[in-house]
């Protein structure tokens, strides 16, 4: 049974870092993706990587967030930089674009705000 759990969100004020972190089980992280939902907002992703290390962002989080996996931890990463509040949602890990839904996670919190 595939369980996903993401964690580190937290209040940030703009400029801010934060980093959050997905662990999985029943599965071995490879091509997965962050996701955020902003309220009133559908879902949307915000960055993929793909066959391990091939890595895709959204125009708007392009140089400011870095995904990555620790395969030896099993557990995926998304490191925050020089936040916005435009990028306050709920954000949630799963399978990358293209690949089946896993069951989806809790999600974390990320609120920028000063």
């Amino acid at each position: 049974q595939v369980q996903l759990v993401e964690s580190g969100g937290g209040l940030v004020q703009p400029g801010g870092s934060l980093t959050l972190s997905c662990v999985a089980s029943g599965i071995r992280l490879y091509s997965m993706g962050w996701y955020r939902q902003a309220p009133g907002k559908q879902r949307e992703l915000v960055a993929d990587i793909t066959s391990g290390s091939r890595t895709h962002y959204i125009d708007s989080v392009k140089g400011r967030f870095t995904i990555a996996i620790n395969s030896a931890k099993n557990t995926m990463y998304l490191q925050m930089n020089s936040v916005e509040p435009e990028d306050t949602a709920v954000y949630y890990c799963n399978n990358a674009p293209g690949g089946t839904w896993y069951p989806w996670g809790q999600g974390t919190q990320v609120t920028v705000s000063s």
